[in-house]
């Protein structure tokens, strides 16, 4: 089935609200995906029809397996001239090579970037002999216009980027830093096979921050599987705290909530 030709395929078993959320909630992954490729690929045509010049649009990934199938089926979708596109992502590493299998550049030109081929594409350097300056030199980028859509997911433990519980800002007076790991968030990475352990998951990371992703004038947050359904619910119905930095997505007036049924199986609908 062709999900890009028949949207029929892609239908939520439930729409929900929460504060200024809006939650889609799908009966399987490849369906949570397939709608959420298809709501970002109608952003992202719109903002390049209403603007002129090289550079029409910017957007910024999460880098996951969670991302998996929506990143399959925004490759699918036709009109949009990724030409035009200025592409960023949430994080990186610090120490892991661009090519190591685990480095979130090596997942971006795997699920995305090799296959529509933004005309431009700005990286976070792990690598960077001073991360500092490496902060300060994507934040630049990233500060010169808004986002216009943000793809990013919820951890497991709530996390949005590597901003984890309760050191995540909400009002972080930078756009770019370097974050240590929750031990929590460590093991996420093991849990989705990335790392066989947890002393194989590096401490550090670079991430962008909270309000960079809340001035996007899109959200798309996917977020599928059971190991996601205690987060998914904290966001949801818990208080806005930095305890469950995902949260702070209720305030948003324009972003969409995709989950599967195992993500969403703990909400009381």
């Amino acid at each position: 089935m062709n999900y890009a030709q028949d949207r029929t395929r892609v239908q939520p078993l439930r729409r929900l609200q929460f504060e200024r959320l809006a939650v889609e909630v799908y009966k399987t992954r490849e369906d949570m995906g397939a709608a959420a490729a298809a709501r970002v690929a109608e952003a992202l045509r719109q903002t390049l029809a209403a603007r002129s010049g090289p550079h029409g649009a910017r957007i910024i990934f999460a880098a996951a397996p969670s991302q998996n199938e929506f990143l399959h089926f925004l490759q699918q979708e036709g009109g949009i001239d990724w030409s035009r596109v200025v592409g960023f992502h949430l994080d990186e590493y610090l120490g892991l090579p661009a090519d190591a299998p685990q480095s979130f550049r090596t997942y971006l030109r795997n699920h995305i970037i090799t296959a529509v081929k933004p005309g431009v594409m700005n990286w976070i350097n792990g690598e960077c002999a001073d991360p500092a300056a490496e902060c300060e030199r994507y934040a630049r980028l990233l500060d010169s216009s808004p986002l216009d859509v943000a793809c990013v997911g919820i951890g497991e433990n709530g996390h949005l980027a590597f901003n984890d519980p309760p050191v995540a800002d909400f009002a972080d007076p930078v756009s770019v830093k370097v974050v240590e790991l929750d031990p929590r968030d460590r093991q996420q990475q093991v849990n989705d096979g990335c790392f066989p352990d947890l002393e194989a998951v590096p401490r550090y990371a670079i991430t962008v921050t909270i309000p960079p992703i809340m001035r996007s004038r899109f959200i798309s947050c996917v977020v599928p599987g059971p190991r996601k359904a205690e987060a998914v619910r904290a966001a949801l119905t818990g208080p806005i705290t930095t305890d469950c930095p995902a949260s702070i997505l209720r305030r948003h007036p324009n972003a969409v909530l995709f989950l599967d049924e195992a993500a969403a199986s703990l909400l009381t609908l």
